[in-house]
Order: structure tokens, then C-alpha cells, then sequence
């Protein structure tokens, strides 16, 4: 199959750019090769809560998803979210299948499997949605032909922790919004998104468990890595969502306030593992992120130039966004302390301490 005979929406999610949802690879060996029996209790309470399979028959679409969305306003870009949804989500599925192959430890195997079956389950519901509005992925053609971007396996951790936890707080922010708001609720499956981010919350608790098992991924120079990561995962959403304004200002947001919402949770969450955060009440933190917004723009005008003077500037903007976002690395981070570390999520069990009653 050619590419010319792909529908648009997979030729379009197959597209490779520096904001675009990736496919990811690793060395999977040396994480087989990771001790954790010494937290083995907390792994196995981990694994027996995913066992429980708490969202097992929320996903079912009712006659909601039937009617016409012709007239949908912004309907364009409501098939992008969903796109870039469902490619991400997909990401998870495969990354966690791979995982299950490799691995030998029985809990570990065990867990990714229930995850890669959680992300499985949100893809195909976002998949049939878009099929709905007559634009499907064709994920078998995703996994197949994708590049596939190699992380070491702490780079993973870290941003895959970080995409779990953002991902709970994009959507249960709109969730919450459209709650109040529901004039602005374009389409039903905008009330799926409270337990199905609870998915993406629980799958963020067991990659800090398995940081916390190996301790040094969170201290001496890999701090420097947890702010990179930090930084680069919420700058993306930052300037992904200033290009989509016009959908979150049909869902009654402004996408500024929407993402330093998302920010600021996803911030007070990563303190329940990482040493630092980000210095989201730094007012020249916002001012390097909204500097970048506006050279970005200037680089969405310039797309298609391929005349030397479009080349340089472009070439020029670039380099004036990497200049913004390296100012804002070097903020001072946050310490994590006592006082305001992350305690827990209301709703959500902790773990009860060793010994568990059978």
C-alpha cells in the first residue's frame, strides 16, 4: 500500500516533527536486568490494583456518538486532538506490549501487560470516534510504518511518568470545565474523560514506584535530566495548544490559562517522586514559554519558504526558541520537601505498608 492510498488522517500521523506523539523503543534488556525484590510488596499491590481493572466497562458508547457532528464547530481541529490522542495513547499500547515480550520479572510483565490493555482500550475508543467523523487510523499501518525514536530506559521512565501524569491533568481539567460548562461539551465522549484519566494517573504510580526503586535516577546528574523532561514535555503541550487556541476557545478556554492549569497540577504531582520541579511561580518562567509561542508563530508563517532568506530565518527562529527554552532550564528548580511534597490524590488508594492481608 502506498502512501497516496493511506487515508489523510495516517498519512498525517505517520508525519515526523519535533511536536508530534512519537513511537518509542529502548534498551529493554537492561531494564530486565533492574533489582526490584526489595519493593517487591509495593510492586505486587501496584499490579493487583491494575488487576482490578477499574474502568472494565466504561468504555462503551451509547447513542450520543450516533448523531451528526457536520456542523461541529472547529471540527478540524477536533479531529486533530483526537489524531494526536489517539497516536499517543497507541504509543503507550505498543512501548507496553514490548515490555511484556522482553521482560522476565512475573509482576513487572504482568503490570505492563494491564497498562498496554488501558491504552489499547483508549486508542480504539478514541479510533471509533474518529471513524465516526469518516477519518480512522489505520494503527496496524501506524505500528508497522512509524519511526520508532530509541530512549535509554531512564529517559522513558521520565518522560513517559511525566506523559501519564499530564495526561491525567489535561483531561480531568476539561472534564471539570465541561462540567460547569456543558453548553460547550462539542461531543459526548468529553464525559468519558474523568475515569479514563484516572487510567493515565494509575499508569504515572507505577512509574514512580519503579524510580523509586532505582534511586539513582533521582539524584546527582540525573536531576538535570528530570528538569530537562519536565520542561520539555510541558513546553510541548505549551506551544502544541497555543496552535490549536481556536478549539480549546470552542470549548470555552483559553488555552493559556487551560495549560498553566495542566502545568501547575502536573507540577504539584511529579513532587510524589522527583527531587525538583519547575518554577511555575517565577513569572519569567511564563515569559520565556509565551516568548516562544510567539517565535513559533513567526515559524508557522515561514512554513513552506525554501527560498535561502526563508531558510535562514527559520533556521534563526529555531534557534531563538531553543535560547527561550534553555533560559527557562535555567531558572532555579524547585526543591522537593516535606512541605510540599505531593500526598496523594483523593479517591485513590495508597499503599497500605508491608505485609498485605491476602
Amino acid at each position: 500500500m502506498g502512501m497516496t492510498e493511506l487515508s489523510l488522517t495516517t498519512s498525517h500521523a505517520l508525519q515526523e516533527a519535533v511536536l508530534t506523539p512519537r513511537f518509542y523503543t529502548t534498551d529493554f534488556a537492561a531494564i530486565d536486568h533492574m533489582q526490584v525484590d526489595h519493593m517487591r510488596d509495593e510492586f505486587e499491590w501496584i499490579r493487583g490494583e491494575f488487576a482490578h481493572d477499574y474502568n472494565k466497562g466504561h468504555f462503551v458508547r451509547n447513542a450520543e456518538f450516533g448523531q451528526s457532528f457536520d456542523d461541529m464547530p472547529e471540527r478540524p481541529l477536533f479531529l486533530d486532538f483526537l489524531e494526536r490522542s489517539c497516536t499517543a495513547e497507541f504509543s503507550g499500547c505498543l512501548l507496553y506490549a514490548e515490555m511484556v515480550k522482553h521482560l522476565q520479572d512475573p509482576t513487572l510483565r504482568s503490570i505492563f501487560q494491564y497498562m498496554s490493555r488501558d491504552e489499547g482500550r483508549h486508542a480504539g475508543f478514541l479510533n471509533k470516534t474518529m471513524a465516526d467523523l469518516g477519518m480512522a487510523l489505520d494503527l496496524r499501518v501506524l505500528q508497522t510504518r512509524k519511526k520508532y525514536t530509541y530512549f535509554k530506559p531512564k529517559f522513558i521512565f521520565y518522560a513517559t511518568y511525566l506523559s501519564e501524569k499530564i495526561g491525567y491533568a489535561r483531561y480531568i481539567t476539561i472534564f471539570r470545565h465541561l462540567q460547569q460548562q456543558p453548553a460547550y461539551r462539542i461531543h459526548p465522549i468529553f464525559k468519558w474523560f474523568e475515569k479514563w484519566c484516572n487510567d493515565e494517573y494509575r499508569h504515572g504510580e507505577f512509574f514512580s514506584l519503579l524510580m523509586r526503586s532505582q534511586p539513582e535516577l533521582l539524584r546527582g546528574t540525573n536531576v538535570r535530566w528530570v528538569r530537562f523532561f519536565l520542561l520539555a514535555v510541558c513546553s510541548t503541550m505549551y506551544l502544541n495548544d497555543a496552535r490549536r487556541a481556536t478549539f480549546y476557545a470552542t470549548l470555552g478556554l483559553d488555552w493559556r490559562a487551560y495549560d498553566q492549569t495542566v502545568i501547575r497540577l502536573t507540577n504539584q504531582i511529579a513532587r510524589e517522586v522527583f527531587p525538583v520541579t519547575l518554577p511555575v511561580d517565577n513569572p519569567r518562567f511564563y515569559e520565556h514559554l509565551d516568548a516562544c509561542v510567539g517565535l513559533d508563530r513567526k515559524l508557522q508563517a515561514l512554513t513552506g519558504r525554501k527560498d535561502p532568506v526563508g531558510m535562514a530565518l527559520a533556521a534563526q527562529t529555531r534557534a531563538a526558541i531553543g535560547l527561550r527554552l534553555l533560559a527557562a532550564y535555567r531558572l532555579p528548580a524547585v526543591p522537593t520537601t516535606a512541605a510540599n511534597a505531593w500526598t496523594g490524590l483523593v479517591g485513590f488508594p495508597n499503599y497500605p505498608g508491608p505485609h498485605l492481608a491476602a
